[in-house]
C-alpha cells in the first residue's frame, strides 16, 4: 500500500442501550464481527456505570501500577492498552482512535447519539425518549412499541447495520 494514499474512514457513530440482560452486547459482538469481516475499522466504548472494570488480574504488574493512581499504558507487540485515572468524553475518545468507520457505544444514554434499545421479555418505556430504534425478539409484543420508533429484529444483525448505515451520526 502506498503511504501517501489518505485513508477515508466513514467515522459513523451510534449508541446502544437496554436493561441488563437484554442482549446489547450480543449484538454490538454481531455487528462489530460482520462489519469487521467486510473490511471496516470499528471501535467500541463500553459504559461501565458501576465502576466495576479493573486493570488487568490483581497481583500483576500492570494492576499495581494502576492501583497507585497514575495513568498507565501497557504496549505489546500487537496492542495498547490505557488505563485513565479519569473520565473521558465522547470527543476525547473520538480523538484517541481518530481513525474508524464504526464506532459503537454501549450505555451513555445522556450522549446525542443516534440509539438503538435492545428489548428482550419485556419493554422499559424509560428508554423510549433516547431511542431511535428498537432491537427486539419475539418476546415483545411489537404493539407496544410507538410508531415513532423503528423496529429492527434482534436476531438480524444485518438489518440492525442497514439501520446503522442510513441513521447513525457522522463524528468528524
Amino acid at each position: 500500500m502506498n503511504k501517501d494514499v489518505q485513508t477515508t474512514y466513514k467515522q459513523l457513530a451510534v449508541a446502544f442501550s437496554g436493561p441488563s440482560n437484554s442482549g446489547k452486547t450480543t449484538l454490538v459482538v454481531k455487528v462489530s464481527n460482520i462489519l469487521q469481516d467486510r473490511g471496516y475499522k470499528v471501535c467500541i466504548v463500553k459504559h461501565d456505570p458501576k465502576d466495576k472494570a479493573l486493570f488487568d488480574k490483581e497481583g500483576k504488574d500492570s494492576h499495581k501500577f494502576s492501583q497507585t493512581g497514575a495513568n498507565v499504558a501497557v504496549v505489546s507487540p500487537t496492542r495498547t492498552t490505557l488505563f485513565k485515572q479519569s473520565t473521558s468524553t465522547i470527543e476525547e475518545l473520538i480523538e484517541l482512535f481518530k481513525e474508524f468507520d464504526y464506532l459503537l457505544v454501549e450505555g451513555l444514554k445522556t450522549l446525542p447519539l443516534p440509539r438503538v434499545s435492545v428489548f428482550r421479555n419485556s419493554l422499559d418505556e424509560t428508554y423510549f425518549e433516547v431511542t431511535d430504534a428498537i432491537a427486539c425478539d419475539e418476546s415483545i409484543n411489537k404493539e407496544d412499541i410507538p410508531s415513532t420508533i423503528t423496529q429492527l429484529d434482534l436476531n438480524n444483525p444485518e438489518e440492525v447495520i442497514e439501520w446503522i448505515e442510513n441513521n447513525a451520526k457522522r463524528v468528524k
